[in-house]
C-alpha cells in the first residue's frame, strides 16, 4: 500500500532513501506459474534461510549446551515453545512486508514523527551491534582454535569478512541464500554426528518437549543458574528483533503481481512454508546443542561453557560420556568439527547482519550507503570491545582471558531485551489492522490472540530478566551494593523502555487512524 516513489539524492558514500525496500534485489526473484507445489515452493525458498541464522548464531550456542549441563533436558519444552513463537512472528513479518510492499521499519516511520524514528533506529542498531559482537568473538576464536592465530589477530581479521560480502554482492541474490542453507547444513550435520554417538536418552528428550511448573522455577541452583535464568537465556538468544525487520524486507524479493490477489496470497503462502521449514531446522540445531550438553558431555564435566572450554572438553576422553566418543576425541575430529561450525555459523550472520541494517538504516532515517560501506563500520565498531577485553586480560591467564570474552559476548545481549518489544508490538499492531492488510490478509483471532500471548508474555520475561543480565555485568559472585545498583540501573531502564512503548503505540495507533480517515475506512 506504500505509493512512495524513490528519491534518491547521492551524497558520496550516503544516499537519500525513500523507494522499496532493498531496492536492488526487490523483485528480481522471478518465480514460475501454474506449477507443481514443490518447483513452486523451491522458487519462493531462500529468505527462510537467511531468517533462521539469526536463530542459531553464536549466542544461542553456550546457552543451549549450559542449560543442558545444568537442568538435563527439563529446558528442551523452552527451546520449541522459542522456536514456534520465532514461526509466528516471522510469518506476520513476511506477509506485511508482501502485502503492504514496506519493510517493517518503513511501516513503522510511515505512521511515526521523525523524532520517534531516530530513537527506534539507534535502539535497533544497538541490537545488530550487540549480535555482531557475538559474531566477532565466535568467529576470532574459531580461527583461533582452527589455525593457531592469536586472538588479536583473529579479531582484526574477522574485519576482512567485507571482502567476502563485496564478492556476494555482484554474484546474484539467489546465490547468497544458496550459501546460506550450505553453511546451514554444514553446523546441523556437525551436530547430528556428534549427538549420534554419544546416543541420548531419547525418551527423556521427548518428555522433555512438554513444559512442567519445575521449568520456570527460580529456586534449584545449579552452577549459577536457576531453571528460570535458563530458560531467559534461550529466549533472548532465540527471539531476535532485527530479524523480523529483515523478512519483512527479502520477503519482497520475489516477483509480485499486486494487482492480482491471488499472486499476493500465494506469496504469502509460500513464504511460510519456506520459514517454517528453515526454523524448523533451526530448532533442531539448537535442540542438538542442548542435548549435547546432556548427552555428549558428563553430568558437570564442562567447567567452562565458552567456546574454548567446548573445544577443550571434545578433545579430552575423560570429559565425554561414552567409550566411543572419547575414542573418536582422540582424534581430534570432534573438536574441529565444532570449530568449523562456529565458524560457519559467524559466517551467516554476518551477511544477514548486514541486510538487516541496511533495512532500518533505509527505513528509520531514510539513508543509504553501500553494503560493504555499512560492514566495515559496524564491524569496526563491534570490534572495539572485543579488542580492549582481549588487551586487557592479555597478561592474565588462558581461563581469565576466555571468561572475560564469555561475559562480554553474554552481556552484549542484554541490548535485545531492549529492542524486542519495539519490532514485536508494531509488527502485531499492524498486521492486525484492516487499514494495512485488507480485510484477506489481516490476522485472524487465532493468530491475532496467539500474537498477543507472545508478544506480551515474550516483553514480560525480557524485562523481569534485566536486574539478573545487570547483576551479571559484576561477575559471578556480586556484592550486595553491586546486586542494588544493578537492579536500581535495571529498574529505571524498564520504567525507560515501557515509557517508549506507550510512545510508539500511542504514535502508532494515531498515524494507523490518520491513514484509515484518508482511505475513508473510517
Amino acid at each position: 500500500m506504500s505509493d512512495s516513489k524513490k528519491v534518491a539524492h547521492k551524497h558520496k558514500l550516503i544516499e537519500y532513501a525513500n523507494g522499496p525496500s532493498l531496492e536492488e534485489i526487490n523483485g528480481t526473484v522471478k518465480v514460475p506459474k501454474d506449477k507443481g507445489f514443490l518447483k513452486t515452493l523451491f522458487a519462493y525458498s531462500g529468505p527462510g534461510a537467511l531468517v533462521a541464522v539469526g536463530y542459531m548464531d553464536p549466542g544461542n550456542w553456550s546457552t543451549s549446551i549450559t542449560g543442558g549441563q545444568n537442568f538435563q533436558y527439563l529446558l528442551m519444552s523452552v527451546i520449541l515453545m522459542s522456536s514456534l513463537i520465532a514461526m509466528l512472528l516471522q510469518y506476520m513479518a513476511a506477509k506485511l512486508g508482501i502485502v503492504s510492499q514496506m519493510d517493517l521499519a518503513q511501516a513503522i516511520r510511515a505512521r511515526t514523527s521523525k523524532s520517534l524514528g531516530i530513537v527506534l533506529w539507534i535502539l535497533t542498531e544497538l541490537a545488530i551491534m550487540a549480535t555482531d559482537i557475538a559474531e566477532v568473538i565466535g568467529a576470532a576464536i574459531a580461527l583461533y582454535l582452527l589455525f593457531n592465530i592469536p586472538l588479536l589477530i583473529a579479531v582484526l581479521i574477522t574485519v576482512l569478512d567485507v571482502l567476502l560480502l563485496l564478492l556476494l554482492t555482484k554474484v546474484g541474490f539467489r546465490k547468497i541464500e544458496a550459501l546460506v542453507v550450505a553453511l546451514i547444513l554444514v553446523i546441523l550435520l556437525v551436530f547430528v554426528y556428534q549427538v549420534a554417538l554419544s546416543d541420548p536418552n531419547w525418551s527423556g528428550v521427548l518428555k522433555g518437549l512438554v513444559p512442567t511448573a519445575d521449568t520456570f522455577s527460580s529456586t534449584r541452583h545449579i552452577g549459577g543458574q536457576t531453571p528460570l535464568t535458563g530458560a531467559l537465556g534461550i529466549i533472548g538468544a532465540t527471539v531476535m528483533p532485527h530479524n523480523l525487520y529483515l523478512h519483512s524486507a527479502i520477503s519482497q524479493t520475489r516477483e509480485i503481481d499486486h494487482k492480482d490477489e491471488e499472486s499476493v496470497a500465494q506469496t504469502v503462502r509460500f513464504s511460510a512454508w519456506d520459514s517454517n521449514i528453515q526454523l524448523t531446522l533451526a530448532f533442531f540445531v539448537n535442540a542438538l546443542l542442548l542435548i549435547m550438553g546432556v548427552a555428549v558431555f558428563k553430568s558437570g564435566a564442562v567447567k567452562d561453557p565458552s567456546f574454548f572450554g567446548l573445544f577443550q572438553a571434545l578433545s579430552d576422553g575423560s570429559t565425554l560420556s561414552n567409550s566411543v566418543l572419547a575414542g573418536v576425541a582422540k582424534s581430534g575430529i570432534l573438536s574441529i568439527l565444532f570449530a568449523v561450525a562456529l565458524l560457519a555459523s559467524g559466517q551467516n550472520s554476518t551477511i544477514t547482519g548486514t541486510l538487516t541494517g541496511q533495512v532500518i538504516m533505509e527505513g528509520f532515517v531514510h539513508m543509504r550507503m553501500p553494503l560493504w560501506a555499512r560492514r566495515l563500520i559496524t564491524r569496526v565498531i563491534s570490534v572495539i570491545p572485543v579488542i580492549i577485553c582481549v588487551m586487557m586480560t592479555s597478561g592474565k591467564s588462558a581461563i581469565e582471558e576466555h571468561a572475560a570474552l564469555n561475559d562480554l559476548m553474554n552481556n552484549s545481549q542484554v541490548f535485545l531485551a531492549f529492542a524486542l518489544p519495539f519490532s514485536m508490538l508494531p509488527l502485531l499492531m499492524m498486521t492486525d489492522s484492516r487499514v494495512e492488510m485488507g480485510d484477506r490478509f489481516k490476522n485472524t483471532l487465532w493468530i491475532k490472540a496467539l500474537g498477543w500471548i507472545s508478544v506480551l508474555g515474550l516483553t514480560y520475561l525480557n524485562l523481569i530478566g534485566l536486574p539478573g543480565q545487570l547483576e551479571a555485568f559484576f561477575g559471578a559472585n556480586p556484592t550486595g551494593t553491586e546486586i542494588q545498583i544493578a537492579d536500581l540501573i535495571a529498574y529505571i531502564l524498564i520504567i525507560g523502555v515501557l515509557a517508549l512503548l506507550v510512545w510508539t503505540i500511542f504514535e502508532l495507533y494515531k498515524g494507523n487512524k490518520k491513514y484509515a480517515e484518508k482511505l475513508g475506512l473510517e
